[in-house]
């Protein structure tokens, strides 16, 4: 469910006629190639991000039968003004159009849209649902400073459902907090606290209720979410909120899902028990350093039942795509 790419011929995102742009790929080489943000390095990628010849060796020496694309998290520039974010969402997702028409088989993608603006985003929506392979999309666990349970979303999110379109929540490392990321603490702390603030502010509140049938997919094993889900249903029955009511967090968590993406089996269980056996899906985040390993490392010792789950019959349930794969 959870894997990266980009393509190296990327035209930059120009949002002014002075300086550098806002976001870039450099090539450095045929195999080799430079992210930068606002003209500075951001990360080194490889050609895993982008020859599918080079991913589908790595999918088949692991045993993995089909990579859902998606984009890395820098590139949704939910900052930058809507018509330059639009054209830049656009070119990616003809991107992953293009991987997935050429090898329906071994891929299918989640798109990316230019949420500052709901409506240009709808629209870029239903364009990347219209077209095969496509399972929904991937977005940021905030929007330039704005909440994912904003009121100013729910028509997008709405659509969203009617298009059954799966959404993954995947924090931003720009909108982590600087006190965690001053001490290098964003990768192992930062971005669960996001995604969890994101999810937990989806839970309280009347938002799933404003949003019927909303797929939501947390990235890494539901960030810190499943660590803190008591303390926010007690949170809630402080607030007055029966302890049996349906619309405690931790009922209505059972109506998101997850990513396995947790490093070890008690926090991979965790996840499982808050948001359900059949609501947690293999994830790699390939082709980056934060990839858990080999299949093996996150499903061996898994109950059989529970280990077919994860490693597709959940996702194949879910987006309803007919495969005969070991993992997805």
């Amino acid at each position: 469910m959870h894997t990266h790419l980009i393509d190296p011929d990327l035209a930059p995102l120009v949002t002014g006629p002075d300086g550098p742009p806002h976001l870039a790929v450099e090539r450095i080489d045929e195999t080799t190639a430079m992210i930068t943000l606002r003209g500075k390095p951001y990360r080194t990628i490889d050609d895993r991000c982008w020859s599918p010849q080079r991913r589908i060796a790595d999918m088949d020496r692991d045993g993995i039968a089909v990579h859902v694309l998606s984009p890395i998290p820098v590139t949704f520039c939910y900052d930058t003004p809507v018509g330059a974010a639009a054209d830049f969402a656009r070119a990616q997702n003809e991107f992953s159009a293009r991987l997935v028409t050429d090898d329906p088989d071994r891929f299918a993608a989640l798109g990316t849209v230019p949420l500052q603006d709901p409506d240009v985003a709808t629209h870029e929506l239903r364009r990347i649902m219209s077209h095969p392979g496509f399972l929904g999309i991937e977005i940021g666990a905030q929007v330039a400073g704005i909440e994912l349970a904003d009121p100013s979303l729910d028509e997008f999110f709405c659509v969203a459902a009617e298009l059954n379109a799966l959404v993954l929540v995947h924090p931003v490392d720009q909108d982590l907090y600087q006190r965690i990321t001053g001490l290098g603490l964003g990768f192992g702390l930062g971005m669960p606290v996001e995604t969890a603030i994101a999810a937990a502010a989806l839970l309280t509140g009347d938002t799933m209720r404003r949003r019927p049938g909303v797929r939501y997919c947390l990235a890494h094993g539901g960030g810190a979410l499943p660590a803190v889900l008591g303390r926010v249903d007690k949170g809630a029955h402080i607030g007055g909120m029966p302890i049996d009511s349906p619309d405690l967090p931790s009922q209505l968590a059972r109506q998101m899902c997850c990513d396995s993406i947790a490093y070890d089996h008690d926090t991979l269980l965790h996840a499982v028990h808050t948001f359900g056996d059949a609501h947690v899906f293999y994830g790699s985040d390939y082709p980056f350093p934060a990839m858990p390993g080999h299949p093996e490392s996150t499903l061996g010792g898994l109950p059989l039942p529970l280990r077919d789950d994860i490693a597709g019959n959940n996702i194949r349930r879910l987006v309803d795509i007919a495969r005969s794969a070991t993992v997805l």
